[in-house]
């Protein structure tokens, strides 16, 4: 070797070919270096098909522009390789994972698209031989700034390098180096594009020289932000151990104070000893507790609950009968007896103090003032007015809480009352008690029972707080609207009040008096501006009401102040005066029509009276024969009956059978089927009740003879023609007085309970009373 750098051209042969073409985005293949490619367009995938029918060998081109989807010849380089697929791998997608080794590179003349494929025609070129003192000079400095690259940038693999020390030839080191460098395509196509070995492998330098310098400067800067970094975490650091050593030493302060705070509520509280030992208890165990634990906020919930409740506190009663009476009065019109039981309470607690609070409990239809009375016993005694609607709970934990174990628990509904009054001896109204269900989560009712219990209310355990606490001095009253669907152990612990039905007359006064003047006010008239006169009030409760109490009536003296006020805004009138015409204007066509009894007597057909949840109410019994083509004739019954209803039915059907001769059918009745209907078909009866109604029905369509129009019966029924007394008669004559009947046939032994019915109504319906249905049918039939 003479040390003169070489000058010599290398000396390449380039050959004619025709190639499937692959075209490649965002990448470029060097010769002698092996690639994997994912191929998934559809002529790539034809030319891949093609190169393997043929000889394995394809060329790569890579695109100018990677979101072209279909590329022509000029969207592709001049210059690719000329690449044998090694390797095929179809993915279940359709595509196709394969590998290419690089053979030679191609200079691209012609690209046609034939048979669904490109096809590139050129020249494929081998490189000659290049040696020389500058030519190894070169690639040993390559192959040490390509060692420095790897070492500063740590991206290029160790296995590089190790191909990169065994190369020979200055070309495939460029393309070796060129391939594993971080470059832009654009910069990779440029040493692709050089056929040059010795010219590429100066390029090459010349890239390897530029990332040497900008991953030493990168490095540089890495370094000195880690250096600021450094001091800016070691502060941050030093500051955090700061800020909680101070929080430990606040929390132990706050502690410390919150524990002697929860003492000194203890103190106050004046908690029974067994309580205060149990709050002491956890107390220390708070103490113990970090401070962020779960069972420390639970233990402070516990001991905020334990220490709120009012343990000794209770309020004055006023216990002045007089006026007692004077608010009662003002805030009810009527229901005397249930005024003169809470006054007499009032009196006997008035001259005993020792006497524990009762239970009382209010049954009656909706609307008739149960709710709105409990609360002015609590102003009426100066107590706190609690009230717990009761309607659908199914868990007993509603009454007695949940334990403490479970997240989220509560005490009772009971001792959430009485700790938000803050008083130990509340009115407390139990609202729809008759309306609770029981279900897999317990039965509410039978936790009533302690509650209610005055023998046991005075240890009443809630299982939140665990501790027994004194309900003896609360006043507990119920309300239910029947009294049949009340437990009868929880029955038992009550004193029953039965709230009656209005009547017309009742209804009126308490409109006038108290429900058009709180409407008028309420709606920001005055008096002079509208005039309600009491004829359209009776109007109102007979054709746009019908109901036990008197809710529905406020809704239409609502809806009349409604449309005034509308009238005197618009400047339409100054003062409205309820007319006829008005009414109809305002309310509409009426509801319901007065005296609702059949219009003229009927063969089959008895009119009735029966009490439900809503007050009295008058119904037809409906009854229908067919022909039988058997000896045994068959027995409907519609109407939604309930099987007490149904039974009494069957009673009746075999009473006026066995009665046939005193019908005038001494020779019997042909066989025939017989159906009984009650309506409205959609709503539920039961009840005996309407026995002697049903016979009379049967007993008319037997013989032919219409059923008086205008009278009604109520009684039940036995086998021998008894008729049996029935409750709810009040509330029955009241409802056959709304609907115009003249006659009333009741059981004999229901006269005693005439007494409680109103003077009004019982002048102007005869009352009859009846023992046999015998009776019944000479007074019924026409």
């Amino acid at each position: 070797m003479t040390g003169k750098a070489d000058t010599r051209k290398p000396k390449g042969r380039r050959t004619r070919r025709r190639f499937p073409v692959l075209a490649v985005r965002d990448a470029v293949h060097f010769p002698n270096l092996v690639n994997t490619l994912l191929v998934g367009r559809e002529v790539s995938l034809r030319a891949l098909q093609a190169a393997l029918d043929g000889d394995r060998q394809v060329v790569v081109l890579a695109q100018r522009e990677v979101v072209v989807e279909e590329p022509a010849q000029e969207d592709l380089h001049e210059v690719g390789v000329v690449s044998e697929v090694v390797q095929v791998l179809p993915l279940p997608d359709g595509t196709m994972r394969i590998v290419l080794r690089g053979i030679a590179r191609f200079q691209v003349q012609t690209v046609l698209l034939e048979s669904g494929y490109l096809e590139a025609e050129g020249k494929q070129s081998s490189e000659g031989v290049v040696s020389g003192p500058a030519v190894d000079a070169m690639m040993r400095e390559g192959v040490r700034l390509f060692e420095e690259v790897m070492q500063l940038g740590r991206q290029i693999p160790v296995e590089a390098m190790q191909i990169a020390v065994h190369i020979e030839e200055p070309g495939a080191l460029a393309d070796c180096v060129t391939h594993h460098l971080p470059l832009r395509p654009a910069q990779k196509q440029e040493i692709l594009a050089e056929f040059d070995p010795k010219e590429r492998l100066a390029k090459s330098l010349n890239i390897l020289q530029r990332e040497r310098d900008v991953l030493t400067l990168q490095q540089d800067i890495r370094s000195q932000v880690e250096r600021e970094l450094g001091d800016t975490q070691r502060e941050y650091y030093l500051r955090e151990q700061l800020k909680i050593i101070q929080q430990e030493l606040n929390e132990r302060e706050e502690r410390g104070g919150e524990v002697e705070e929860f003492r000194e509520n203890i103190e106050r509280s004046g908690m029974p000893s067994e309580v205060r030992e149990k709050a002491e208890h956890e107390v220390r165990r708070l103490e113990r507790a970090p401070a962020a634990s779960p069972e420390s906020m639970v233990i402070r919930t516990y001991l905020d609950w334990l220490t709120a409740l009012p343990w000794q506190s209770l309020s004055e009663d006023m216990l002045n009968v007089r006026r007692a009476k004077r608010v009662l009065d003002r805030d009810h019109y009527g229901l005397a007896k249930v005024k003169d039981r809470i006054l007499d309470f009032l009196a006997v607690r008035q001259l005993s103090r020792s006497l524990r609070g009762p239970v009382l409990c209010f049954v009656g239809p909706p609307g008739v003032g149960k709710t709105s009375i409990g609360r002015s016993i609590a102003e009426a005694l100066g107590r706190e007015f609690i009230r717990l609607s009761l309607g659908g709970i199914r868990d007993e934990a509603e009454i007695r809480g949940h334990r403490r174990t479970y997240i989220g628990s509560l005490p009772g509904r009971i001792i959430q009352g009485i700790k938000n009054c803050g008083t130990r001896n509340p009115v407390f109204m139990l609202d729809e008690v008759d309306k609770m269900g029981a279900d897999y989560r317990g039965d509410p009712t039978s936790a009533l029972l302690e509650a209610l219990d005055p023998e046991q209310n005075d240890k009443f355990t809630d299982h939140y707080i665990e501790v027994p606490f004194d309900l003896s001095a609360v006043m507990f009253i119920t309300t239910a609207n029947l009294l049949e669907n009340i437990p009868w152990p929880l029955r038992d612990r009550m004193e029953i009040i039965q709230f009656p039905s209005y009547t017309e007359d009742e209804k009126v006064r308490i409109a006038v008096d108290f429900l058009i003047p709180k409407k008028i006010q309420e709606h920001g008239l005055k008096n002079s501006q509208i005039n309600i006169p009491e004829r359209w009030v009776r109007e109102m409760v007979r054709m746009y009401t019908r109901e036990a109490g008197v809710r529905n009536l406020e809704r239409e003296i609502a809806a009349v102040c409604r449309r005034t006020a509308r009238s005197i805004a618009e400047g339409r009138s100054k003062r409205v005066r309820l007319t006829g015409k008005l009414l109809r204007e305002f309310l509409g066509v009426p509801r319901f029509q007065y005296g609702s009894r059949q219009k003229r007597d009927q063969v089959g057909a008895a009119t009735g009276v029966v009490y439900t949840e809503f007050g009295g109410d008058v119904v037809t019994v409906e009854v229908s024969s067919s022909p039988s083509p058997s000896q045994d004739g068959s027995l409907t019954l519609t109407g939604l009956l309930g099987d007490v209803m149904k039974e009494s039915a069957q009673a009746a059907v075999t009473c006026v059978r066995a009665r046939l001769p005193k019908l005038g059918l001494k020779d019997g009745v042909p066989p025939h089927n017989l159906h009984i209907h009650v309506p409205a078909g959609a709503v539920p009866k039961d009840g005996p009740s309407a026995g002697i109604t049903i016979a009379t029905a049967y007993a008319s369509i037997l013989s032919a003879r219409p059923v008086r129009a205008d009278v009604a019966m109520t009684g039940e029924i036995t086998l021998h023609g008894n008729v049996l007394p029935v409750g709810g008669l009040r509330e029955k004559i009241l409802a056959a007085h709304r609907a115009g009947i003249q006659t009333l046939l009741i059981p004999a032994d229901n006269v005693k309970d005439l007494d409680d019915v109103p003077k009004t109504a019982l002048k102007e319906i005869k009352i009859v009373p009846v023992k046999k249905i015998d009776e019944v049918l000479k007074i019924a039939l026409a």
